[in-house]
């Protein structure tokens, strides 16, 4: 009879484990989020009915195989209601120009000495992408893109010339259509993905070999800037709506549509992008892991052109960088965490992503300035940028930008409901959508 009520207990505690389980099916063609987010209170501290029922189970028996199996059971019960947290209730860290590689090495020490404080800003340079996801916990990048419609706008570099070597790139990748990826034209260019469609290929793979990873942002900065053509330097394509029609081409190129969560996901069908914010909230990490989100750095006129017939981004890719209250406002940049501070928490409480920055010009890093960071983590903004996710070892030590713990996400300090749990929620990704 106890081998009997011993079997009872484990399909009980099955049932249990079952019942909160992420849905494998799929709702065109998205992840359901776990049928335990139709009826869960995140806001509550009260453990749920399910919790208590495996609780009282494991105090009532005396069999230390149910008492465990009732420890487990409750432990993944616990792993999986994570999954009804929404995006916007988590942070992660972020890297400033994530594509940038030191472009004067390895003679950057002379180019220091020629250009003083200038140089010294570019002093910082980043791992491949999907090394920094892999090794650095990184879920939020930057890629600066240069329109070339026809291609070769940038495969001749100015700047080595100033040390005698030749301006010929030897980057077959420069020389084919489509948008570039760099710093400064002529000066700093040296990027570990010269194309977006590289930068996006490595994404993908990455993200394809982790199917349970929390969702990537990836903010893309619209470059068109003419830098010293009085020099000869390349003078870049204009940016308009033609070039962002073809922007969003790209990226669909390479994401297929289930890959991506763009602004009509989020509107679900509210008449604007914001309403879709504030009324039904972000999508569940049931439903964002495994795939990525693209914003806009550009304010002004890109957001504009952007914007010219979408008011609240229909059919486009980018969340832009907007103004709450406007049509569009989903996402907003807000850098300086010192000043922004309490606008940062009131826009995040809200219920809008933000994206802000602990470090900037290496300038906190070489003095081993901690406030801007830590403000920042405390601020609220879900996206953290740092050139920094490491230690520098020339710059002073422990100047490092990190989640406490180091885990790729932890609970956001402002939005957060009080179920979510951090240690929890970072064994997370272990989880296949």
């Amino acid at each position: 009879m106890r081998t009997s009520w011993r079997w009872i207990g484990v399909l009980a505690l099955a049932l249990g484990l079952l019942r909160g389980a992420p849905a494998a099916a799929a709702d065109t063609a998205r992840s359901r989020p776990p049928a335990i987010c139709r009826t869960l209170d995140l806001t509550s501290t009260r453990p749920t009915l399910a919790e208590r029922w495996i609780q009282h189970f494991a105090a009532a028996t005396n069999d230390p195989f149910l008492r465990e199996l009732a420890r487990r059971v409750l432990d993944g019960y616990r792993l999986r209601y994570q999954d009804c947290l929404r995006l916007n209730q988590i942070q992660v860290i972020g890297t400033h120009n994530s594509y940038r590689e030191r472009t004067f090495e390895p003679y950057f020490t002379q180019f220091l000495g020629l250009f003083g404080s200038v140089a010294a800003a570019l002093d910082y340079a980043h791992i491949a992408l999907d090394q920094q996801f892999e090794t650095q916990a990184i879920r939020q990048i930057e890629i600066d893109v240069f329109a070339d419609p026809v291609g070769g706008l940038f495969s001749n570099r100015l700047g080595p010339t100033i040390f005698g070597h030749p301006t010929e790139s030897g980057v077959p990748a420069l020389d084919l259509p489509g948008f570039k990826v760099l710093h400064i034209q002529d000066i700093d260019f040296q990027s570990t993905c010269f194309t977006f469609i590289d930068c996006l290929d490595t994404i993908k793979g990455w993200s394809d070999a982790h199917p349970g990873h929390f969702p990537i942002a990836i903010l893309v900065e619209l470059k068109d800037d003419v830098f010293l053509p009085e020099f000869g330097t390349a003078i870049p394509q204009f940016i308009g709506p033609i070039e962002l029609d073809a922007l969003d081409a790209e990226i669909r190129s390479v994401f297929p549509p289930d890959q991506l969560i763009v602004p009509d996901d989020v509107r679900r069908g509210r008449p604007t992008l914001e309403a879709g914010v504030l009324t039904d909230g972000w999508p569940t990490l049931a439903e964002a892991r495994g795939r990525v989100l693209f914003l806009m750095d550009n304010a002004g006129q890109k957001r504009e052109f952007y914007r010219d017939g979408h008011p609240s981004l229909e059919g486009r890719v980018l969340f832009t960088n907007s103004v709450p209250g406007d049509a569009d406002a989903a996402f907003v940049k807000l850098n300086d965490p010192i000043r922004d501070a309490d606008v940062i928490h009131d826009v995040v409480a809200a219920g809008y992503l933000v994206r802000t920055r602990a470090d900037a010009d290496t300038k906190e890093a070489r003095t081993g300035n901690t406030v801007p960071r830590d403000t920042a983590l405390a601020s609220g903004a879900q996206f953290v940028s740092t050139d920094y996710p490491v230690d520098e070892p020339k710059f002073p030590p422990d100047y490092v930008v990190e989640l406490p713990g180091g885990p790729p996400a932890r609970c956001n300090p402002v939005s957060a409901p009080a179920k979510c749990d951090s240690a929890t929620l970072r064994r997370l990704e272990t989880l296949r959508r």
